[in-house]
């Protein structure tokens, strides 16, 4: 845990800490030097300036502003995520996407409070010379972590709960990538697996005293960790699956647009959680991540709208939501660290790359990431991090960010950081498939296919025939 306090945000939330530990380091070298032998003088001095600075209590603003961002996440994935993705399937797999998106909650809460939280958090178990690449077992079942326990000025078991929901909607968001055609028993051992082999690794590596985090790459709230990973992976598992029986001769077409929208609007909400949570702290800080958030994903989608406009001749509902998210996931590593006129740029870049991305990936290149998972999230996130090594500079006059930064060598940094989570993702999560297939089978049947996977994976219907 301390390790990743030595991040630039984490040092801001615990300098009285930091300042009074070296305070109290003073005391005892003078106390060792005898000039404060007598033991009783010593502890009237401890007593009368150390213990105020020591005493970092929590802080109720901070409190609830965490507390209402772990609500506004665990929005975005139900039923925010659920509804958009469920509109975009066949009406005979919608439950399928539901059901996936409710059981990924539940069995990855089952895991972060088994060992997940401690191995991403706590410590450094895997260490390299003075890097380290995994944190410890120390807090199984999150045992440290009792009522009175604090990570700044906030409860720690706030804390871990607000991260175990990017640990929720990041598996989640995988699921476009392999919609209507992954077993529902495979999806969730590839979940689990996935979340130990590549999710915790890199969220250690960037926010738990990591090498990354060590190394100055900034990601303030989950570019690398969540859209990279997830888009990165998504894409993996629609190559190895396979396409949907017809595709790309057959259209496989939404079934549910204003579904869609609902779910759109779900998580552009949410996403205030997300990323102005991440400050963990109501304060300025937190206020702009908020503020640059909303004018990227309104510049994005506002930009893939046009974009359609100009290219085929109208704009469509679909792509405009589509933009949006586009936006939210390429302001979210740059969005503790950007301004108003960066998030603008962002937000433009965000729409009109991932637009291209989408048309190569299905029109060129005839991958059926089924609902663009990688062209968002991975494409959006990636840029992101890259446009935050620029934009996260104060020198940039009205387009400044908050950050003393050397443009060049932070984008050096962002660089490294982006490819090594497409490179683990990428690798970890074809091993993971791999496995998978040979216990039980990755796809179903072209008859369940067929029949959707609704009726053949929960006996259900989603609508009444």
């Amino acid at each position: 845990m301390e390790r990743m306090l030595l991040t630039k945000q984490r040092r801001r939330r615990h300098r009285i800490v930091r300042y009074s530990r070296k305070f109290i380091i003073a005391l005892n070298q003078w106390r060792d030097s005898m000039l404060f032998s007598n033991k009783k003088i010593w502890c009237a001095i401890v007593a009368l300036f150390a213990t105020p600075l020591m005493a970092e209590s929590l802080d109720s603003g901070d409190t609830a502003w965490i507390l209402t961002s772990t609500a506004l996440v665990l929005f975005m994935t139900i039923p925010g995520l659920s509804l958009f993705y469920s509109g975009l399937v066949g009406r005979n797999n919608v439950l399928s996407i539901l059901m996936h998106c409710f059981a990924i909650t539940c069995l990855m809460t089952i895991l972060w409070v088994l060992v997940g939280y401690s191995l991403a958090f706590t410590g450094s178990g895997i260490v390299v010379g003075e890097t380290s690449f995994l944190g410890t077992l120390n807090n199984f079942l999150l045992g440290e972590i009792k009522e009175a326990t604090e990570f700044g000025t906030i409860p720690e078991s706030l804390f871990a709960t607000f991260q175990l929901t990017f640990a929720i909607i990041t598996p989640a968001l995988i699921v476009g990538g392999f919609a209507e055609r992954m077993r529902f028993s495979a999806m969730l051992i590839f979940s689990a697996i996935w979340l130990f082999v590549v999710y915790i690794p890199i969220t250690h590596w960037v926010w738990g005293g990591g090498w990354l985090g060590d190394l100055g790459f900034l990601d303030f709230a989950g570019g690398s960790v969540v859209h990279i990973t997830a888009g990165t992976a998504a894409i993996v598992a629609a190559m190895y699956i396979g396409s949907r029986k017809g595709y790309p001769e057959s259209p496989n077409l939404p079934h549910n647009v204003p579904l869609t929208v609902m779910g759109a609007g779900m998580l552009w909400v949410g996403w205030f959680g997300f990323n102005g949570g991440s400050a963990l702290m109501a304060d300025g800080n937190a206020a702009m991540a908020l503020t640059v958030t909303h004018i990227s994903a309104a510049t994005a989608a506002f930009t893939w709208m046009c974009a359609e406009w100009i290219r085929f001749g109208k704009p469509t509902v679909l792509g405009t939501v589509t933009g949006m998210v586009a936006g939210l996931g390429c302001i979210t590593p740059a969005s503790g660290y950007v301004g108003p006129g960066g998030a603008l740029i962002i937000g433009f870049l965000a729409g009109w790359v991932c637009f291209e991305a989408t048309g190569l990936i299905k029109r060129r290149l005839f991958i059926d990431d089924s609902l663009d998972v990688f062209s968002v999230h991975g494409v959006g996130g990636f840029l992101g991090v890259l446009l935050t090594g620029i934009f996260a500079s104060s020198a940039l006059g009205v387009f400044s960010g908050q950050e003393d930064i050397e443009i060049g060598s932070q984008l050096v940094t962002q660089l490294i950081g982006g490819v090594t989570a497409i490179v683990w993702t990428g690798v970890l999560t074809l091993v993971i498939l791999k496995v998978v297939d040979m216990i039980i089978g990755v796809r179903v049947t072209e008859e369940e296919e067929d029949e959707g996977l609704d009726l053949t994976s929960f006996n259900e219907r989603g609508y009444t025939p």
